[in-house]
């Protein structure tokens, strides 16, 4: 069982801009174990602080068995325009294709306080933008055209009137994720 829940989209707290960072410590570090666990156990790829309740500037990310955390990050630098399906662990079982910039720079810093700078590209770029949005208040739902925001009104009204409120778990039989 996954120590957090997930933040579900209509929840205050996802749009809210989060604190940077001032304080690494054990609780962090623990809060970050947990996250791992979390994002784990919801099949995801990447994890930002207020999706599981807390207003603090970092995410945690894993792809190809790469893990990683970013605390207090910022994108200095994009290049290129790519549109990637993209879905959210906050806005269960529903993706859509959303434009970002297809390369980027991102600054921040290690738990350790070591200064990173990771030159991403591909699905790694698309990771990071998204978490970082997250850490902004802004979730993805907000960068949808317009045909696609009427198709994500009623798809998020019929999660709502089926009361789906709570994370999709993976349906391994069926080869996805079911919404419970």
């Amino acid at each position: 069982m996954a120590p957090h829940d997930i933040r579900i989209i209509g929840d205050p707290v996802l749009k809210q801009r989060a604190s940077e960072v001032t304080r690494v410590d054990g609780r962090l570090v623990k809060l970050v174990d947990d996250m791992f666990d979390t994002m784990y156990d919801a099949v995801g790829a990447g994890l930002a602080a207020p999706q599981v309740g807390v207003q603090q500037r970092f995410f945690i990310y894993d792809w190809d068995d790469n893990p990683g955390v970013v605390v207090n990050p910022e994108i200095v630098e994009s290049r290129g325009e790519a549109a990637i399906t993209e879905g959210c662990l906050s806005v269960p079982g529903l993706r859509w294709d959303i434009v970002r910039p297809a390369e980027i720079l991102v600054r921040g810093y290690d738990l350790d306080g070591r200064e990173l700078a990771i030159e991403l590209d591909d699905f790694g770029a698309r990771v990071f933008q998204h978490e970082l949005d997250h850490l902004d208040g802004v979730l993805l739902v907000e960068h949808l055209t317009p045909e696609q925001r009427a198709e994500a009104k009623k798809a998020l009204r019929e999660l709502r009137e089926r009361g789906i409120t709570s994370l999709p778990e993976p349906d391994v039989a069926a080869g996805g994720l079911r919404l419970r």
